[in-house]
């Protein structure tokens, strides 16, 4: 997203100057597993013509104290991985798996089972040309053929992805429901954790970090249907892509985690998180996404089932929001000329924050144990 110069130059006070690279740091230091960012194959897609940036992009990615956990954007999706029935190409995920394991980040594998960016293939037949048997056996097959190939190098996969419907409740009509109905998820989770038995095995969706929604309550009700078959789904991702002046309370993002808790999975993460703003950004907007940025970290770090965050790249140029929604973007923590989003610190002070009420409670509790333990008179 190219900000005009006018912009950027008013803005500059405010921005974040560029320092030791630090969310990987404190976010475990608050107690979560990672915090970390999507990436995409170079070249493709929103990378296309900014080549020149790739150095620097390159740079911060790659430092493990700035991000520890990376997924990737588009390169295990259906559309490139059996563009053909039975015809894989692994290429564009191994690029990412590779640079993964290079620079030591726990890999998020997505996703192996979605209505969108499917090879047009499987959509080419009708919910009446597709047999039941069929479309089971090219489920399967994708997803042996596709996690089989990254098995042991994923700590976790979404196995479907978008399956609920966004704003009437119930299930998306995709190809897989039409013709296979609730089937297709118990078929999804049964054979991924056949082929990766040691691969965290997610729901992933947007629009259910919201307490109050309908949406929330499906997916509620979604990973219990499957816990009741007796299927193993270990985590649900909110993808989280927020607004940046209309996003959850960080007290509602707590109870909605819990309530996936409650329905039976063992961990929960923000998936795909970026708060997105009209453009051109101002000073106002820019605090409305520090705020909706500092009450995902603080929520995530509030729950102890939440294990981390996973920005939907950070860099602006390379964020899918301006090609999707007319007139937003500036919805990651670095600006096209790198300068970070004020979003950035306030994440940072937020984690410093939850750290220093973590240790002052136990040097509080520790404190109370000594004066517990020493000879009266002596406390």
């Amino acid at each position: 997203m190219r900000l005009p110069f006018p912009t950027l130059a008013a803005l500059l006070p405010i921005l974040t100057p560029l320092a030791t690279a630090q969310l990987h740091h404190y976010a475990t230091l608050a107690g979560l597993k990672y915090f970390g960012a999507a990436t995409d194959t170079p070249g493709q897609r929103e990378r296309a013509g900014y080549e020149a940036s790739y150095a620097q992009y390159d740079a911060i990615f790659s430092d493990p104290s700035e991000f520890g956990q990376t997924t990737l954007t588009n390169g295990q999706k259906w559309l490139f991985t059996e563009p053909s029935p039975g015809v894989f190409n692994l290429t564009e995920g191994d690029i990412v798996t590779s640079l993964a394991a290079k620079t030591g980040k726990l890999l998020r594998c997505h996703a192996l089972v979605w209505h969108s960016q499917l090879a047009p293939w499987v959509e080419a037949k009708n919910e009446t040309e597709w047999t039941k048997e069929e479309l089971s056996a090219v489920i399967v097959r994708h997803i042996r053929g596709v996690m089989g190939h990254y098995k042991g190098k994923c700590y976790a996969w979404d196995v479907v992805n978008e399956a609920l419907n966004d704003e009437d409740g119930g299930y998306r009509q995709s190809i897989f429901y039409k013709v296979l109905g609730e089937e297709y998820l118990r078929l999804a989770f049964a054979t991924a954790a056949e082929v990766d038995p040691a691969a965290k095995l997610y729901y992933n969706d947007y629009g259910i970090e919201r307490l109050a929604s309908v949406k929330t309550e499906d997916a509620r009700r979604l990973v219990k249907m499957l816990r009741d078959a007796g299927l193993r789904v270990d985590g649900v991702g909110m993808q989280a892509h927020m607004h940046a002046d209309n996003h959850p309370t960080a007290e509602d993002l707590e109870e909605t985690m819990r309530g996936y808790v409650k329905a039976g999975v063992q961990e929960v993460a923000f998936t795909e998180l970026d708060v997105r703003i009209t453009i051109p950004v101002n000073e106002t907007s820019l605090e409305w996404q520090k705020d909706g940025y500092q009450k995902v970290a603080r929520a995530c770090v509030k729950v102890k089932e939440c294990v981390g965050i996973t920005l939907w790249d950070f860099y602006d140029p390379f964020s899918w929001i301006p090609y999707t929604f007319p007139g937003k973007g500036a919805g990651l923590l670095w600006f096209e000329d790198f300068g970070r989003h004020p979003a950035y610190q306030g994440i940072i002070d937020t984690f410093k924050e939850l750290i220093k009420d973590k240790t002052g409670k136990c040097g509080r509790r520790l404190s109370r144990v000594r004066r517990a333990t020493l000879p009266r008179g002596r406390a």
